[in-house]
């Protein structure tokens, strides 16, 4: 029966490359729980992530065949109740592995499950439906107050957490609808300036030069913007540049060492270090074609950290090498070429806007957790779609993948 059903399905290329991408990674998971010393509690993660995949091909199976004005009654009902979950969580969430002290999951009759997962497709939703209602596309900053305000609510209470991957995850959701939307490029940039100039911020003369390119590009664009707009995007680039340093002399030295040996490494080998280091030896040592399926040392050696989730991508790196790297980013940009398609085959705005949504949490989940693996960008702990371990995860992946086909398909 399931078989019937699923058959018409995995011709559809989302479906058939997230299948693709969950085997191997229940492969992967099950390859980087053979270790030189076994391990009972990393040996049988690869046969639950396999149940958690039955599982979450059956929600697909449910999911792909909601009509699309449910989508739209259901938008603001679950994003409330992403919200307040969310709030929940703060109180009695708890942590798991290494980050014990992050309260970003619950329990409930023995099942653990993270909210911000679910809290994801519902504020890609909420988005989708409050701008979906515009017949015109952003012009101005202040169209863009209440999409912030919406994806801000939960970002916060994620950042509460405190989770700082997942809640830049929601910041993907916001770029990535808005740009669909219609809305400029230099309109984007202008908002997204003040996180810009955070991060410019601990070099003066650096941010001095990002300064003044900020203020030119305003008065280039003075005649699209109100004057009250290019006075706040000054004033709140002004005001991160200010607190940059009080900011950075409030953390707590292991905070700043997390930070510092995105640049050096060897700054703190032993710590903070140590991570970064383990993942390049890992990649760098597979080469070209890799070591081959299990034979990873630097992972039977239990030296890569969090190797079933968070650094999953070096374990592909050590036993497959360039190629088998390159091949999991190819089906990745496969999967996001053919939704970028999707988006624009769409009838009604609101699947287009939800469909680019679902792409902006993938690729910066894809981006980042490849990224930190070479030293690309900083250490966060954020897992690879459909490949690292985690069963509320992938379980809400392939819920935003039946949403992404029920939508893309307009069966209202």
């Amino acid at each position: 029966m399931i078989g019937t059903l699923f058959a018409p399905l995995w011709r559809q290329p989302v479906v058939a490359t997230a299948l693709a991408l969950s085997v191997f990674g229940v492969g992967m998971i099950y390859s980087a729980g053979v270790l030189e010393v076994p391990s009972p509690v990393t040996q049988d993660l690869w046969f639950r992530q396999a149940l958690f995949l039955g599982a979450s091909v059956a929600g697909l199976l449910v999911v792909c065949r909601i009509p699309l004005r449910w989508y739209q009654w259901a938008a603001l009902p679950s994003y409330v109740a992403g919200v307040g979950v969310l709030a929940v969580t703060l109180v009695a969430g708890t942590g798991t592995g290494t980050a014990e002290g992050i309260s970003s999951f619950l329990s409930v009759g023995g099942f653990r499950f993270q909210p911000a997962e679910a809290a994801k497709i519902a504020t890609a939703l909420a988005l989708a439906a409050l701008l979906a209602q515009r017949e015109d596309p952003p012009t101005y900053l202040r169209d863009l107050l209440a999409p912030a305000a919406l994806v801000a609510l939960p970002l916060a209470l994620v950042l509460l957490q405190p989770d700082l991957g997942t809640a830049l995850a929601f910041v993907g959701i916001f770029f990535a609808v808005i740009f669909w939307a219609g809305a400029p490029w230099p309109l984007i940039l202008f908002a997204a300036s003040p996180a810009l100039g955070l991060v410019l911020a601990f070099s003066r003369t650096v941010w001095a030069i990002y300064f003044v390119l900020l203020a030119t590009g305003l008065f280039l664009y003075r005649f699209r913007l109100y004057l009250v707009e290019s006075v706040a995007v000054i004033l709140g680039n002004v005001a991160v540049g200010a607190v940059a340093q009080p900011l950075w002399n409030s953390l707590a030295q292991y905070q700043r060492n997390r930070l510092l040996v995105f640049l050096d490494p060897e700054l703190d080998p032993r710590n903070a270090g140590w991570q970064l280091i383990q993942s390049k030896v890992a990649v760098g040592s597979g080469g070209l074609f890799g070591k081959g399926f299990t034979l990873g040392t630097q992972k039977r050696l239990a030296f890569l950290p969090e190797q079933h989730t968070d650094f999953i991508f070096s374990v592909v790196g050590e036993e497959f090498g360039f190629v088998g790297t390159s091949a999991v980013l190819i089906l990745f940009g496969y999967l996001f070429f053919r939704m970028i398609g999707m988006a624009e085959a769409a009838r009604h705005s609101f699947a287009g806007l939800f469909i680019f949504g679902i792409l902006g949490v993938w690729f910066t989940h894809v981006f980042i957790n490849a990224g930190m693996t070479v030293g690309v960008v900083p250490i966060t702990g954020i897992p690879l779609p459909f490949i690292s371990y985690g069963g509320s995860f992938l379980l809400m992946s392939w819920i935003a993948a039946g949403a992404v086909v029920a939508l893309a398909g307009d069966n209202s």
